[in-house]
């Protein structure tokens, strides 16, 4: 049986999408914080409204150059920085995936360790775009966002090709460093599935549905 709480727990509820207007975020704020998550996982541009709205009811994630990845380091930095001023707690950043793909490892090592100094000590997940990478492309970016010091590595944007995978989020926390958490964001569409993640190895979940489900089958 479900622990309902236990799993909201692990959850990043989320509400990324370009049409969300401030009264369904803040509905958002609110379920994240009546159910414990993890925190509420919205866009840069609602941080401060949300932040003043919370108080310190729910912890405050955000996305840096989401959800492409492609825009210039100095961008991702300044959305870095002005996201931790306006009160969040954690922050997803989408790495370059062309320099990936190109093979340039120390562009992507030295952006993600630009956007960990911009951070200020807040948590940093590197999200990699699983969907989009092979598997020795999986493993190069385990070893890199062991060594720039990020605390998670997370799979997906949700906004590409696919989600997360089982054998995706088990190879991530099979070859990450101590210390390095993994995320499994998009797709996640059952509880079953949500728990067989945790199950392999993350430790955080990114999600619009899974509080969404636990209501719907009656827990409270």
């Amino acid at each position: 049986m479900t622990d309902a709480r236990k799993l909201a727990a692990y959850t990043d509820h989320t509400l990324l999408k370009p049409e969300s207007t401030w009264k369904q975020v803040r509905a958002v704020c609110d379920e994240a914080a009546e159910w414990s998550a993890a925190s509420v996982c919205i866009s840069p541009v609602f941080v401060k409204s949300a932040r003043a709205y919370l108080k310190d009811r729910a912890r405050i994630s955000t996305v840096i150059g989401f959800p492409h990845g492609c825009c210039e380091t100095a961008v991702k930095v300044y959305e870095a920085r002005l996201a931790v001023d306006n009160g969040a707690d954690e922050l997803d950043m989408v790495i370059n995936i062309g320099a990936l793909k190109e093979g340039d490892l120390g562009y992507v090592s030295r952006e993600i360790g630009a956007v960990r100094e911009a951070c200020d000590g807040k948590v940093l997940k590197v999200i990699i775009e699983t969907c989009l990478l092979t598997r020795e492309e999986k493993l190069s970016m385990c070893r890199v966002v062991t060594d720039t010091g990020a605390d998670f590595i997370k799979t997906s944007t949700g906004f590409s090709t696919g989600g997360a995978t089982f054998e995706d989020v088990r190879l991530l926390a099979e070859n990450v460093g101590e210390g390095v958490r993994v995320k499994a964001s998009g797709g996640i569409s059952t509880l079953r599935d949500a728990e067989e993640f945790i199950r392999l190895g993350a430790s955080r979940l990114g999600t619009s549905r899974v509080i969404g489900l636990l209501k719907k089958a009656g827990y409270d």
